[in-house]
């Protein structure tokens, strides 16, 4: 049995509701582009957000704050290292 192959004689049958559903995709497909368009088109429009000199000082002080945690807690690690090596030493002796 040889596969159907499609030609110039092919003929294509549609119903109504097929012709109905592939118009209603396509007015909706249509209708989002256009949405998505105008949404782009205003958020280029509004503002950039103004950082405060407030917010600047208080994020500023949060970095600052956690690097100085951050150092401190690498110094504990280096310093318990340095008991775990003469440990170490002290046991293959």
């Amino acid at each position: 049995m040889a596969a159907p192959q499609i030609g110039e004689e092919t003929k294509v049958t549609l119903d109504l509701k097929t012709i109905g559903m592939i118009v209603t995709f396509v007015i909706t497909i249509t209708g989002m582009y256009f949405a998505l368009q105008s949404d782009i088109a205003r958020a280029m429009e509004l503002p950039e957000p103004e950082i405060s000199k407030v917010e600047y000082e208080l994020k500023d002080e949060l970095i600052r704050n956690t690097i100085m945690d951050t150092q401190e807690d690498v110094e504990e690690i280096k310093e318990t290292i340095k008991k775990i090596d003469q440990r170490l030493y002290e046991m293959t002796r």
